[in-house]
């Protein structure tokens, strides 16, 4: 699976941006997934997760409320909506799949197979 993450950019705070991130040539319908994020000289995070049977969604506390997590049923397509940003956000984002028919969306990084390459978020105060 190859996915390709998009739409990063320069947001000021309280801003938005939408994420998406697209798989090359196959269905996501059968794949959990999630965004993480790295900050500069910070380990990476996770941000949010939504499963493959039932689109149950799990969100770090830091982006509760704010960011919102969806995918495409056509099965090619994920989503990050970024609401209410802060500099904190500041990050390359990063899309990951694994392989996972059920309603469980796991936040943990060792479970993910397939990375994204990575989209750069900036947040101006």
């Amino acid at each position: 699976v190859q996915l390709q993450a998009s739409g990063g950019g320069l947001a000021q705070a309280g801003g938005s941006l939408l994420l998406s991130c697209a798989a090359s040539g196959r269905t996501l319908s059968n794949y959990g997934m999630a965004w993480f994020r790295q900050a500069p000289a910070k380990e990476r995070e996770f941000v949010a997760a939504i499963s493959s049977l039932r689109g149950s969604t799990f969100y770090a506390d830091p982006v509760k409320g704010r960011f919102t997590v969806s995918r495409d049923y056509a099965g090619t397509t994920m989503y990050l909506q970024m609401n209410s940003l802060k500099p904190e956000d500041t990050a390359v984002y990063y899309c990951a799949a694994r392989w996972s028919v059920s309603d469980y969306a796991s936040p943990l990084q060792s479970e993910y197979n397939y990375w994204g390459q990575g989209t750069l978020v900036t947040v101006s105060s």
